[in-house]
């Protein structure tokens, strides 16, 4: 038996710990069950809170490298950086994971932030890295879309739209839900896509047409998606501003198989709008060692792969397996609109201003 020898051990070392000794006797060095019992570093990672990673990723992480991960999530991605930069002199936390390309800006001018080059980034996609200077590290990207119902544009007998300027046509009229850039990341994801493909100088044009052709515009993603697309509810608009993992979301969650997912997306050019999200060692850490092993690991194979399914985005990192359900149903889009990070940090507010003006007034 196995346990014998070391109950054996144990009881000699109690033995010898505690006896007698001589005069001038110096007390033995730590051994190597005290030092493996030293309490874990706690280090505080701020979100979003949409964050979601499984339990046992997260626990592979902490068991290797005694940590214990607390997590601080903190509303939307625009609320959590808020939050983030008011604390700056007092930081809640020490890594901050969630600011996207529409606040990136922002994030890097608060100087909230600290450099750290990864060496796991030579394993992410080139065009996700926004940052020189690795202040913030990109961990997933997904494209914001258009959305619409198979079944119900099969059953009426009409064409699905193939790019953005279909939706102003009178076939379309009353088809679509989209969400308001002022309250929902979905929202102003799908506005920058029409900035991007329009120009400044004409998407106003668009959103126009847009209300003529009676859009319907409502305050976030679960109200458009879950509340008025025909697909996921018993709402009347087959048309939504979604995401362009969600028909892998819809065949990965639906109760029987399917050999098609219910819904489908516009992927014309110019039609999507790219979301990149990245971690950053906020300033004034006193845990700077365990943050980088953090961000080192959530930008590893082993967490990547687990992004998709938990998150419903895609991986930054190239070596990252997708799951089966991500490689048969999940597409992406070639070229999406394209607006820089300081564009709309200059532009960001008067774009929506502008828009609701146009939009809702």
């Amino acid at each position: 038996m196995k346990c014998l020898p070391i109950f054996l051990s144990i009881v000699v070392s109690m033995l010898v710990a505690c006896a007698p000794r001589p005069p001038g006797a110096t007390q033995p060095p730590s051994t190597a069950i005290e030092a493996t019992s030293a309490e874990p570093t706690v280090i505080n990672l701020m979100s979003h809170d949409s964050f979601s990673i499984s339990e046992e990723v997260i626990a592979e992480f902490e068991a290797t490298n005694n940590v214990k991960v607390e997590y601080l999530p903190s509303g939307d991605a625009g609320s959590a950086l808020n939050q983030a930069i008011l604390s700056k002199n007092n930081p809640l936390a020490d890594v901050f994971f969630g600011v996207d390309n529409t606040f990136m800006s922002r994030a890097l001018e608060a100087e909230i932030f600290e450099s750290y080059a990864s060496p796991v980034l030579a394993e992410v996609t080139d065009s996700l890295e926004l940052d020189a200077e690795n202040r913030l590290l990109p961990v997933d990207y997904g494209d914001v879309c258009l959305n619409y119902d198979r079944a119900w544009f099969t059953k009426e007998g009409i064409d699905p739209p193939t790019d953005l300027g279909a939706l102003t046509e009178p076939a379309y009229r009353g088809l679509t839900v989209v969400e308001n850039p002022a309250t929902s990341s979905p929202g102003l994801a799908f506005l920058l896509a029409t900035i991007g493909h329009y120009g400044e100088e004409d998407y106003l044009d668009y959103w126009q047409a847009l209300r003529d052709n009676d859009v319907l515009v409502v305050d976030g993603w679960e109200e458009a998606y879950w509340g008025q697309f025909t697909a996921a509810s018993d709402g009347d608009r087959p048309i939504v501003v979604s995401y362009a993992s969600s028909p892998p979301a819809e065949v990965y969650f639906a109760e029987e198989p399917m050999q098609e997912a219910p819904t489908g997306v516009v992927l014309a050019d110019g039609a999507c709008f790219r979301q990149i999200e990245f971690i950053g060692i906020l300033k004034g850490t006193q845990q700077r060692a365990a943050a980088e092993k953090l961000i080192d690991f959530m930008l590893s194979k082993r967490f990547q792969e687990d992004i998709p399914l938990q998150m419903f985005v895609f991986p930054a990192n190239e070596t990252a397996a997708l799951p089966d359900v991500f490689v048969e149903f999940a597409e992406i889009p070639e070229n999406p609109a394209n607006v820089s990070p300081e564009a709309i940090e200059d532009n960001r507010e008067a774009w929506i201003e502008a828009w609701t003006e146009t939009v809702l007034r």
